[in-house]
C-alpha cells in the first residue's frame, strides 16, 4: 500500500512550486582588486543592497578593495579600533623603571626561595 502512494514522486528530490509571478531583484556586478595577488574578484549584489568597501580574495584570502572606475576605494579605517596588546595595557599602569624595579623585587623572592627548597631538600 504504501509503495502505492509515493510512486512517481522523489520525496526532497524537487519543489512543488514554480517560479510563476516571482519578481527577482536588480543585480549588478561588482569587482574587487587584491593587494596582494593582483587578482580580480566579481561578486554581483542586489542593486538595494549596501556594497562593502573590501571583501576576501578567493584566491589567496587577503582583503580586497572595491574597484571604482578602476581605481581602487580610499577604505576610511580612522574609526577602527587597535587592538591592544598585555605590554600596551602594562604600560598603562607603569613606567618602565617601575617595571624594572618590580622585576627584580620578584626576581630576588624567586631565588631567596628556591635557596630555601636547596637547603631543606638536602
Amino acid at each position: 500500500m504504501a509503495d502505492r502512494s509515493l510512486r512517481g514522486m522523489r520525496i526532497g528530490a524537487q519543489s512543488l512550486q514554480s517560479e510563476d509571478g516571482v519578481v527577482f531583484a536588480d543585480r549588478a556586478e561588482y569587482t574587487y582588486r587584491c593587494e596582494d595577488c593582483s587578482r580580480d574578484t566579481v561578486m554581483v549584489f542586489s542593486t538595494e543592497a549596501e556594497i562593502p568597501d573590501t571583501w576576501e580574495c578567493r584566491f589567496c584570502g587577503h582583503n580586497a578593495t572595491l574597484l571604482v572606475d578602476q581605481k581602487p576605494v580610499v577604505v576610511d579605517r580612522s574609526g577602527e579600533k587597535v587592538a591592544r596588546t598585555h605590554w600596551d595595557m602594562l604600560l598603562e599602569r607603569r613606567t618602565i623603571p617601575e617595571l624594572e624595579e618590580l622585576l627584580e623585587e620578584r626576581l630576588q623572592w624567586l631565588r631567596a626561595r628556591r635557596g630555601q627548597a636547596q637547603k631543606t631538600a638536602s
